[in-house]
């Protein structure tokens, strides 16, 4: 059972001092500092904490939880403590997904660097384990885990606590005559191999070892011939299937006989379909495959809704850490909510609100820092300016000194103004969205149209749909006086509209006409160095969509409230379409979200809408939708949109599709499961009742879920071995997610885990679907094991589709008898299941 990390906890001087324990400051306030003894644990990957060294000690974290590791003076929280603690001393521990960052201080600065290194070097590897070696270290743990009393052996008391640890709940006598197997020292207790032997018999998977007898001729092995039939038939890899075969051989096959043969054995079959290269997500979609090239209006743009904030919209941390996250996760729209500040220096929070405030300053070396760390396509500022004109002033200063070369300041050379340019055109630079001087007498927003933009914003969130809060507490989202976060402006005359504003350099009270812009909260007038920096993305407000046709140009983009896009979806459907072909819009929640909940953007993304912004701090099947949205295309932040969304003479209508558009039949079969987590604060002794819900989200005639029975007591290695059927109308604009969760009968089913992707992206054949958690992060070794069928939907098929929606069972139909021996053999020995039948939603 060694690996690396057993290797390296024995050598590696710092993981021995790590394992003997250090007292350091844990911080989270700048008034909470407590003392606490941490350790790392022998099997290196869990280091827990206690009040003193020989106190109860707790778990703290996983090391398969933790991104990076980052020194003091590169935390926001320490280095406001820096009178009380030499950041020399400080370190700060990363996790992966939304899970609040932990904050060290350490007696010496040598400790400090003890720590650091260690951890870093476990992080990194985890990171570099391969498939074999993170099944070793999964064992190891597992081990670790239920050898109680740390002997080095495991007895069979322990080992039934430890089937109640992994999930399942197993008959008393079939588990005592699997571990009688393994005992071959006839000692009474597992050690080594024998511990992985028994892990391997309770981790076998007969579903899987049927499969391939179903494909080879003496049950033993596939040759050549049969994976590359295997592939074609059933994994639709078609005229790739012989190379492939041929390159899973090499890399999956164990034996060195069988690669030199060319012979896939059982071990290695089960390794493909485990892999990356058996995983439901089309492995050529991860990298940047779109084309690049096309103007910005035709891609979604991954974005955030008031990026600055950790957690609710009224009382909330502000942070730099909410655009590291961001930015992190791929955004590339951040959301910088500007006002005036104490000292001449402009400062980032929601405004009227009671949310912490940092500087604008800060807020910009953040994204300086990490702004192309995770894609090197635009970052897109979206400025909310509420600044005096001093302050705007310094504004611009800040984002010409600290972003530098970096920002968008002026158009590319040669390009002309009939187009926006491309992500591939505008690689690693920021380009600012915000307002834009023109001249006076340009603006011509009609009086009537001004009173309607109110009274529609006014009565922006649906009470049917959210609860009924206090309107005066909501600021910003639901518009400060208009209604549109995106006010009117004075502007340049058009001859200078993308490199701004000469004729306004002086103060504004001298502006000729200044008086009739004098009422500072409808209108906000941008000084000219700020209002320079706005190229090609000028925010204006929205009247109607003819108003935009006849009066606003490529470059112009307007921000709509969920309720005001939603109402428009409905109502001019086909209208919103064009409008997004020829420009830019912003969508972003209700200010009534007080709670950082958010909308799902798919109904938004159906029409077009480019910049769905979301509040990224709230996890749910809304982000799950958007992190599962954006995961193609290299993570860059930007995935090119149908063709019919992108003609200005589109006649696409989500709401009122006029014929089915290229419509698709989709089979999912629901097979099982593999070593599925309790669900949160679950007891020991409980074991979960998985289920599986499979839900589709698109235009709304293809949105629609469906359930499958739960199976009891078992979340080890469930069987389910159910088919569900979706008619698909508009397969591009299709999103799958499947969800697991624990069944019960009292309150409403728990959350296990989920996995989310486009249907662009979707493997058919037999595929493994890893899970994910709540937060995003990876909740490996969990899995679900489905079989996944695309048709064409013709005429021809209707009675076959019919007679498939019926029934469990799923080409090819040996898999009928194969679901019903599985079963049997493997679930019999557990518990019987209690089922109920699944919804059709």
């Amino acid at each position: 059972m060694a690996s690396q990390i057993q290797d390296r906890l024995t050598t590696d001087q710092d993981l021995l001092l790590m394992q003997e324990g250090t007292m350091m400051r844990k911080v989270r306030t700048k008034t909470w500092k407590k003392p606490r003894y941490f350790k790392l644990q022998s099997d290196g990957m869990t280091v827990w904490h206690a009040r003193q060294a020989e106190g109860i000690a707790k778990p703290t974290f996983s090391i398969s939880d933790v991104e990076t590791i980052r020194k003091g003076h590169d935390s926001e929280l320490l280095r406001c403590l820096t009178e009380e603690f030499p950041l020399e001393q400080g370190f700060t521990i990363v996790f992966h997904g939304r899970r609040p960052n932990l904050d060290l201080v350490a007696n010496s600065v040598e400790e400090a660097q003890i720590w650091m290194r260690g951890l870093q070097l476990l992080v990194d590897l985890v990171t570099s384990l391969n498939y074999q070696e993170q099944l070793d270290q999964w064992v190891s743990e597992w081990f670790h885990r239920g050898d109680r009393n740390q002997d080095g052996r495991m007895s069979f008391e322990e080992a039934q606590r430890l089937l109640h640890l992994m999930n399942v709940e197993m008959d008393q006598e079939y588990a005592l005559n699997l571990f009688q197997e393994a005992n071959v020292s006839q000692s009474d207790t597992l050690e080594g191999e024998e511990f992985v032997q028994f892990y391997k018999a309770l981790t076998k998977r007969t579903e899987v070892e049927q499969l391939f007898e179903n494909f080879s001729s003496d049950g033993q092995k596939l040759t050549l011939l049969e994976f590359v039939d295997f592939l074609r038939e059933e994994q639709k890899e078609k005229d790739h299937a012989p190379d492939l075969a041929l390159e899973f051989i090499d890399l999956y096959e164990p034996s060195e006989s069988g690669r030199l043969l060319h012979v896939m054995s059982k071990d290695g079959f089960l390794r493909y379909l485990c892999s990356k290269d058996g995983n439901i997500f089309n492995p050529d979609c991860l990298p940047v495959y779109q084309d690049m090239t096309y103007p910005l209006n035709h891609y979604y743009i991954n974005s955030s809704h008031n990026t600055y904030l950790l957690r609710d919209q009224l009382c909330g941390q502000s942070s730099v850490e909410g655009y590291i996250r961001a930015l992190k996760r791929g955004c590339r729209c951040v959301e910088v909510d500007v006002w005036d500040g104490p000292g001449g220096e402009p400062i980032v929070y929601h405004g009227h609100t009671l949310t912490s405030r940092i500087l604008f300053k800060d807020v910009m070396a953040t994204i300086a820092q990490y702004a192309f760390q995770s894609s090197d396509y635009p970052l897109i500022l979206s400025l909310e300016n509420h600044c005096s004109w001093e302050q705007q002033q310094t504004l611009a200063q800040h984002l010409t000194d600290i972003l530098g070369e970096q920002l968008l300041n002026t158009t590319i050379d040669e390009l002309l103004m009939d187009k926006l340019p491309s992500p591939e055109q505008l690689q690693r630079k920021i380009l600012v969205k915000g307002k834009k001087l023109r001249a006076i007498e340009d603006i011509e927003v009609d009086e009537e149209e001004e009173e309607e933009l109110e009274k529609d914003e006014d009565s922006d969130v649906d009470p049917g749909t959210y609860p009924e809060l206090d309107t005066q507490l909501q600021p910003e989202s639901q518009e400060l006086v208009s209604g549109n976060k995106d006010d009117e402006v004075v502007a340049c005359p058009m001859s200078c509209l993308l490199i701004c504003g000469h004729i306004l350099a002086q103060d504004p009270s001298t502006i000729p006409g200044s008086s009739f812009l004098s009422n500072q909260d409808s209108r906000t007038i941008s000084c000219p160095d700020l209002s320079a920096l706005v190229v090609y993305l000028r925010t204006v407000p929205f009247c109607s969509f003819i108003h935009s046709k006849e009066n606003y140009h490529i470059y112009d983009v307007s921000s709509f409230s969920e309720t005001k896009a939603r109402n428009l979806i409905r109502e001019e459907g086909n209208e919103f379409v064009q409008h997004n072909a020829r420009q830019l819009c912003r969508v972003y929640p209700s200010g009534l979200r007080t709670d950082s909940s958010n909308f799902h953007p798919q109904e938004f993304w159906n029409a077009g809408c480019h910049m769905v912004a979301m509040n990224m701090q709230t996890a749910g099947s809304a982000m799950d939708i958007c992190d599962g949205f954006f995961r193609q295309n290299g993570g860059s932040g930007y995935v090119l949109k149908p063709e019919f969304l992108c003609d200005i003479q589109s006649s696409f209508n989500p709401e009122r599709l006029i014929s089915p558009y290229k419509a698709k039949i989709l089979l999912v079969q629901v097979i099982s499961g593999q070593q599925l987590p309790k669900v949160d604060n679950i007891k020991e002794s409980s074991i979960v009742d998985p289920l599986v819900k499979v839900e589709l989200f698109g235009v709304p005639e293809d949105t629609r879920q469906q359930e499958t029975n739960y199976v009891e007591n078992n979340g080890f290695n469930p069987y389910w071995g159910q088919t569900f059927c979706f008619r698909v109308q508009v397969p591009e604009l299709a999103i799958l997610r499947f969800v697991v969760k624990d069944y019960s009968w009292t309150s409403r089913n728990n959350f296990i885990g989920q996995y989310t992707l486009p249907w662009t992206c979707v493997k058919q054949g037999y595929r493994h679907i890893s899970l994910l958690s709540r937060d995003g992060t990876s909740l490996h070794p969990a899995s679900i094991f489905v079989y996944i069928c695309m048709r064409e939907d013709l005429e021809k098929h209707r009675e076959e589709l019919e007679a498939e929606k019926s029934t469990e069972a799923l080409s090819p139909p040996t898999y009928k008898s194969l679901k019903i021996q599985s079963q049997r053999k493997d679930q019999s020995r557990i518990k019987a299941p209690r089922q109920r039948l699944g919804k059709d939603a």
